[in-house]
């Protein structure tokens, strides 16, 4: 089953970065970004990309420009997410032939996100919205959007969201934390993907 979850790494480094990934991947979390302001982000982002690029989407958070887009597309990378909406960096990145994630919290910057080609809207931060937001919003952004929740949202309010219209979550802290083993990450990760598909279930 393919889980709308995607897993932020932030603070990871590249010795952990593989451990953690086929970590994640073994517990079902399959969309996985590490922060660009992270340590040496490209270099766990490459090997990630390099060996479990074809079993899960890698690619990069806190992008902020154009050429880090270009040196992520460099290195392989399948997915762009933003904690802001900049239309260029949503451009270049459909340019690249990546996924784009830009950070959304207004209608003017959901719509102007999706007309410039993003996959999908990151709602950050998420707490700020609120469900009741998130379902005003979703009474006029298209069917077809992607919507992730992300920032203040836990597993226990999974039902919550997608009740009034997330497809997804990002999930950081409560999934991965710096100097965490692969162990502890993947319990973390399995506790999470029961939790979402509990609340799918329930809908």
């Amino acid at each position: 089953m393919s889980r709308n979850i995607i897993a932020i790494l932030r603070g990871i480094t590249p010795p952990e970065a593989l451990p953690v990934c086929e970590a994640l991947i073994a517990a079902g979390v399959t969309k996985i970004e590490v922060p660009l302001n992270s340590p040496d982000p490209f270099d766990s982002i490459g090997q990630m990309q390099a060996e479990f690029g074809h079993a899960a989407v890698i690619g990069a958070g806190t992008v902020l420009s154009v050429a880090d887009v270009e040196r992520l597309a460099d290195i392989g990378a399948q997915m762009v997410v933003s904690p802001d909406c900049n239309i260029a960096v949503i451009a270049a990145t459909k340019g690249a032939g990546m996924l784009s994630y830009p950070g959304c919290l207004t209608p003017t910057e959901c719509f102007a996100a999706l007309a410039t080609g993003a996959d999908g809207i990151k709602i950050f931060p998420s707490f700020l919205l609120g469900t009741k937001g998130l379902q005003a919003l979703r009474a006029v952004l298209p069917e077809t959007a992607q919507v992730f929740a992300v920032g203040g949202v836990g597993a226990e309010h999974f039902g919550d969201w997608l009740a009034v219209g997330a497809n997804g979550f990002g999930i950081g802290t409560a999934l991965y934390a710096p100097g965490m083993s692969a162990q502890d990450v993947r319990a973390r990760a399995a506790g999470i993907v029961a939790a979402y598909d509990l609340a799918k279930e329930g809908l």
